[in-house]
């Protein structure tokens, strides 16, 4: 079989993963662990100079090749365009999207730096698959190279509707440049249908029944593969850690109360201050839950240089002891606040340990997180899941109690009824997740957009087309 290559923005090597939770990264090593090959892309340092070539390191089958980027290259890259005009947009916040032309052009020149070092790397039949939106240029790039490989995208994060789309500058070379990929990979039908219906509208292409995309001079496919989790590895990581000493600790700390869990990046997107607003107003209509009930709200921080987010995380800090000081006992708290990366394992057990998992993002491409807290569940009293319809999960999560994140009312409401939900319901809630989680697994995933990938497209092989062209900045 054809060597497995992964190209993701950040590379982190196993020395330096340590036991943090899931997420894209966990989900490629056991891509590249069950197939072997090669890992390319940033290292996460910001050196003096970006790398003139990669860093090579061999570990169980895996070769990290890993590149530093430059302070010049860094900045308009991955602070600038990539996190502060497409991670808003893609999360349809419009009022976030700052665009600098520069930035854009450094987001395109960085792309092209990184496929000059890949391709050395490659080998003639490696089937290259390239991850999320810091990279959409890239195939393209590795095109103009003279790159003749199976490449294949999957996007990360939601992909807005068109109307939304177009307000981003340069959008419409981006989706060109995504004509470059051999198959490109969403994580919903909802977003599947986002892109369809831009190559129609926007971009005069064609959408075929079987999934080929005519456009830009180019045939590809396109697809929705909702990514999974490895679920048989959670159950047996939460039913270990339900038995350590720090998931002890918790539930010694709780003194019998119920838990509600949330963990999240702490992002704009994941609905952070609607949420504590949500658990406020529970426990102001809801007297009977005061003093019976602990939210623990873990939000490590991420891209803490970009001023919003320094701005979101003083704003939850000041909520959290706002609600705790208007409802806090000389025994109880009812919000615990914990800014700090925990251990997968770890979250395993807490999410194990309570009762309901509040996963409530204004809008997410999928939310591994609502998966792993269904599959940490004790099968013999498992909690309830409260998750927002705008998560990509929350098409597969049937057996959660969906709410709209930005009704505050509707949420607490949902917490109510999770809390004093019956035995017999959570077990059957439960086992509905539960049976899709075991069938649509991270191996699942890989699997299913891998085998698509490898194999031609008749279209594309009756009628050869030139390669696309690179993306140019903006006008």
């Amino acid at each position: 079989m054809s060597r497995l290559v992964v190209v993701s923005n950040r590379v982190g090597l196993p020395s330096s993963r340590g036991g943090r939770a899931g997420g894209l990264e966990v989900a490629l090593t056991e891509a590249l662990q069950a197939k072997g090959g090669l890992w390319f892309g940033w290292s996460g340092q910001v050196a003096e100079a970006t790398s003139t070539a990669p860093k090579l390191t061999t570990l169980n089958d895996i070769t990290y090749a890993t590149v530093d980027l430059g302070h010049s290259d860094h900045r308009p890259y991955y602070e600038g365009y990539a996190n502060g005009a497409l991670w808003p947009i893609f999360h349809y916040r419009l009022d976030l999207l700052r665009y600098v032309r520069e930035e854009f052009d450094g987001y395109l020149r960085v792309n092209a730096r990184l496929a000059a070092m890949l391709a050395p790397l490659l080998q003639p039949d490696d089937v290259i698959w390239v991850h999320d939106y810091h990279l959409i240029p890239l195939a393209s790039e590795l095109r103009r190279l003279g790159v003749g490989n199976r490449i294949g995208f999957f996007l990360h994060t939601p992909l807005p509707s068109p109307d939304v789309l177009v307000a981003l500058p340069g959008h419409a070379a981006l989706t060109e440049a995504l004509a470059a990929y051999d198959l490109v990979g969403f994580q919903t039908r909802r977003d599947l249908h986002a892109f369809q219906s831009y190559i129609r509208e926007e971009a005069g292409g064609e959408v075929t029944d079987d999934g080929h995309i005519l456009a830009f001079s180019r045939v590809f496919r396109a697809g929705a593969f909702p990514i999974g989790i490895d679920t048989p590895t959670m159950e047996t990581l939460s039913t270990e850690a339900a038995e350590s000493e720090e998931a002890r600790r918790l539930r010694d700390s709780l003194a019998g109360r119920s838990l509600i869990i949330g963990v999240d990046r702490l992002d704009y997107s994941k609905g952070l201050p609607h949420r504590l607003a949500a658990f406020e107003h529970l426990l102001a209509t809801r007297p009977e839950h005061r003093g019976n009930v602990t939210l623990l709200q873990i939000a490590p921080p991420s891209r803490s240089a970009l001023a919003q987010y320094k701005a979101l995380r003083r704003e939850l800090e000041q909520a959290a002891g706002r609600i705790n000081g208007r409802f806090a006992e000389f025994d109880w708290t009812p919000i615990r606040y914990v800014g700090r990366t925990h251990r997968r394992e770890l979250l395993a057990g807490f999410n194990r340990t309570a009762r309901v998992g509040l996963v409530t993002p204004l809008r997410d491409g999928m939310n591994l997180v609502a998966k792993e807290y269904v599959a940490s569940q004790n099968p013999d009293d498992p909690g309830v899941l409260v998750l927002s319809r705008f998560a990509g999960a929350a098409q597969e999560l049937t057996g959660a109690l969906r709410v709209n994140p930005l009704n505050m009312e509707e949420t607490a409401d949902a917490l109510h009824r999770a809390l004093i939900m019956p035995l017999a319901e959570r077990r059957a809630r439960w086992e509905v997740m539960m049976e899709g989680l075991r069938r649509n697994t991270v191996g699942a995933w890989v699997d299913g957009f891998l085998s698509l990938l490898r194999r031609p497209s008749d279209q594309a092989e009756q009628e050869p087309l030139p390669p696309p062209r690179p993306p140019r900045a903006a006008a």
